[in-house]
């Protein structure tokens, strides 16, 4: 087993990797995938924030499919249960609060970005960002509760700030910028969404309806996108044991939106 990473070594990785003091970043990370880190995920985090320096900003997915019974991972954890049990995990279902909920299917790094002091998280009850950093709330402001990942989410405006996006030691099939373009492309199938919300306190269902998010091309939709890439559109390396890769955000949901118009 090699030793474990310090702060100071991903800060050099991440520098070499080409992230700029300055940058919005993006960040999707499987820590398990970088390998032991001194510190753990509050070091992968001191580093990156380092990199980006002062002005940069740090941006992660704080999503909450716990809290739904339209997501794929409400289907699979009742699964086999019978309607009572169902409607027991349904009833056992915490509401929506952007202070307090945690966001466990999103990996440590996300729930260190939420937790950390001075953090800030939009609002939405299902796909929320959580972002520290001097722009974190001109880029989380306004995040329509019905819209996931669309033009009134934070996607949008991380696309207007030509952020860019770290997938650290993570694939494309976790890329979710790609989901903006899903927004983009001509008369996207639409679908219906319900969750627990807790308006003035009450806690409650509510529905609503949105684009129908498919995350399943998405593998094939970054191949692509790499082999297409101009000029400093990708740049990979490694994190400690994680392969890595530096994409600008822009490029990649303008190649997305040509792609799947033509794909689907």
């Amino acid at each position: 087993m090699r030793e474990p990473l310090d702060s100071d070594q991903l800060t050099a990785a991440l520098s070499a990797l080409g992230v700029r003091r300055g940058d919005v970043l993006l960040v999707h990370a499987s820590l398990r995938a970088v390998g032991p880190v001194s510190g753990g995920p509050e070091a992968v985090l001191a580093a990156l924030r380092r990199a980006v320096g002062r002005d940069g900003t740090v941006v992660v997915p704080s999503f909450t499919p716990e809290n739904s019974d339209t997501s794929p991972h409400y289907r699979a954890r009742v699964r086999g249960l019978d309607a009572e049990a169902r409607e027991a995990v349904r009833a056992a279902m915490e509401p929506f609060d952007p202070a307090t909920t945690p966001a466990p299917s999103v990996g440590a790094l996300a729930e260190t970005v939420r937790t950390a002091a001075r953090a800030e998280r939009s609002g939405h009850p299902q796909t929320s960002f959580a972002a520290i950093g001097p722009a974190a709330g001109k880029l989380l402001a306004g995040h329509r509760p019905d819209c996931h990942l669309g033009e009134d989410s934070p996607l949008a405006r991380l696309y207007e700030a030509d952020a860019r996006i770290l997938l650290l030691g993570t694939g494309y099939a976790t890329c979710t910028a790609f989901h903006l373009a899903e927004y983009r492309r001509p008369g996207p199938p639409r679908r219906h969404y319900r969750c627990v919300v807790a308006p003035r306190g009450v806690r409650q269902w509510w529905e609503y309806e949105d684009v129908a998010l498919d995350d399943s091309d998405f593998g094939a939709l970054g191949t692509a996108f790499e082999e297409a890439a101009g000029p400093g559109d990708v740049r990979t390396g490694l994190l400690g044991c994680a392969p890595c890769r530096l994409l600008r955000l822009r490029a990649a949901v303008d190649f997305a939106t040509g792609w799947l118009t033509d794909h689907r």
